[in-house]
C-alpha cells in the first residue's frame, strides 16, 4: 500500500434514517498528508488503498489519537473530540485526485476549496451532483427531505420552531468555515466548495458559487458563478453577473483578472484579462460584437467578444447614441491588429 495520499480526513456528518450520508463537517482536511501520518492511521482503519470514505467509532477516533500524538499533535487532539461525540464518524482517504464516488468525498473536496488548500479548479469534481442529496438545512441541522416532515411536528410537540434555511444540494460555507481575512455581509449567499481569498469583502447583493472564488483582495457585490475565479484588486458591482459553466458558459472558463472592475447590472460570458473595465448595465457575451476603437477612438475592425478574451487594458462600453457595444484601449491600430491576429 502506497503511504502517499492526495488528501485525508477526519469527519463527523449526519445519516438519514437508512443510514445514508447527508453531510460531512472536517475540521482539519489534509492535503498531500505526510507517509508516517498514513502509515500509523492505515492499520487502525483498514485500510488497503484506493479512494474510501471508512466508517469509524469512538473507539477507533480514540485509538488513531493516540497512534498520532507524537506525529501529528493538531489532528491528534481534533481525534480526541472527534472520541467523544454523538454524531456518526467517517475517515475519507483520497489516493488520487479522480472522480467523486461517495458523499464524504464530495464533502472533502469542497472542504479543500473553502479551507484554501486548493483553487477553483485544481481537482477533480465529476461526479459530484448525484452524490450530494437535496437535504433541509434547518436550525436542528441537515434533515433528510423525506424525514422532515416527522421532524417539524416533533418540534412543535416539544414547543420549538424548526426552522427550514434551505432546501439544496449545497450548505452554507460559514457553517462549515470560515477563512480568514474576509467579510461575509450575508453568510447564506456563499456556498460550501467557495474560494474566498484573503481580504475579499462580499456584500449583501454578492453571490459564490463553488468551485469559484476570488484571490482577494477585491469587493464582490455580484453573483460569481460556479467556476470563475476573480483575480485580486477586482471589483464586481452590484447586481453584475458572471456567466459560469453552468449557466450557459459551456466549456469555457470565465475568469476575471487583476484589477478589474465590472460595473452594477453588468455581466461577461468571456475571461477578462487585467486592468479591464465593463461598464455598467452591459453585458458582454462571447458572440457580442464590438466596435474596436485604438486609443484614440478610431475604428479598427469589429470583432466578436471572444477575440478579445483575455487580453489586458480594455474598456467595454455601450455608445449612447448608436446602442453599438465598444472596445476602447490605449493602444494603436497598428498594436491591436498584431495583438488579435497572434491568437490566429
Amino acid at each position: 500500500m502506497s503511504t502517499t495520499l492526495f488528501s485525508l480526513a477526519f469527519g463527523v456528518g449526519t445519516q438519514n434514517r437508512q443510514g445514508a450520508w447527508l453531510e460531512v463537517f472536517y475540521a482539519l482536511p489534509l492535503l498531500a498528508p505526510a507517509a508516517e501520518l498514513v502509515a500509523a492511521v492505515a492499520p487502525i482503519l483498514g485500510y488497503a488503498g484506493g479512494n474510501q470514505a471508512i466508517a469509524i467509532d469512538t473507539d477507533q477516533a480514540a485509538e488513531l489519537a493516540k497512534a498520532l500524538k507524537s506525529i501529528d499533535p493538531v489532528q491528534s487532539a481534533l481525534l480526541t473530540r472527534l472520541a467523544e461525540a454523538q454524531k456518526p464518524l467517517v475517515a475519507t482517504l483520497l489516493a488520487e485526485d479522480a472522480a467523486l464516488t461517495s458523499t464524504p468525498e464530495a464533502y472533502l473536496k469542497l472542504h479543500l476549496l473553502s479551507h484554501r488548500l486548493v483553487r477553483p479548479h485544481g481537482q477533480n469534481l465529476a461526479g459530484i451532483f448525484p452524490l450530494l442529496p437535496n437535504v433541509a438545512w434547518t436550525s436542528h441541522g441537515a434533515i433528510d427531505l423525506g424525514e422532515l416532515p416527522a421532524r417539524q411536528l416533533e418540534a412543535r410537540l416539544k414547543g420549538e420552531l424548526l426552522e427550514v434555511f434551505s432546501v439544496d444540494k449545497f450548505p452554507k460555507m460559514t457553517d462549515y468555515v470560515v477563512p480568514s481575512g474576509v467579510r461575509i455581509a450575508d453568510s447564506a449567499r456563499i456556498r460550501l466548495g467557495a474560494y474566498i481569498g484573503e481580504g475579499t469583502t462580499v456584500m449583501h447583493e454578492g453571490f459564490v458559487n463553488f468551485n469559484a472564488g476570488t484571490e482577494g483582495p477585491g469587493m464582490i457585490e455580484g453573483r460569481v458563478s460556479a467556476g470563475v475565479f476573480v483575480g485580486k484588486g477586482s471589483d464586481l458591482g452590484g447586481g453584475c453577473s458572471t456567466m459560469g459553466t453552468l449557466s450557459g458558459g459551456g466549456n469555457i472558463v470565465i475568469s476575471v483578472g487583476e484589477g478589474c472592475l465590472i460595473g452594477a447590472n453588468a455581466g461577461i460570458g468571456i475571461p477578462l484579462g487585467d486592468r479591464n473595465t465593463v461598464e455598467s448595465g452591459l453585458y458582454v457575451t462571447a458572440g457580442t460584437k464590438v466596435n474596436l476603437l485604438d486609443g484614440k477612438d478610431a475604428l479598427v475592425k469589429v470583432v466578436k467578444a471572444r477575440e478579445l478574451a483575455g487580453q489586458p487594458d480594455l474598456l467595454f462600453r455601450r455608445n449612447s447614441l448608436t446602442g453599438a457595444v465598444e472596445c476602447k484601449t490605449h493602444k494603436s491600430a497598428i498594436e491591436l491588429n498584431e495583438a488579435l491576429h497572434a491568437h490566429n
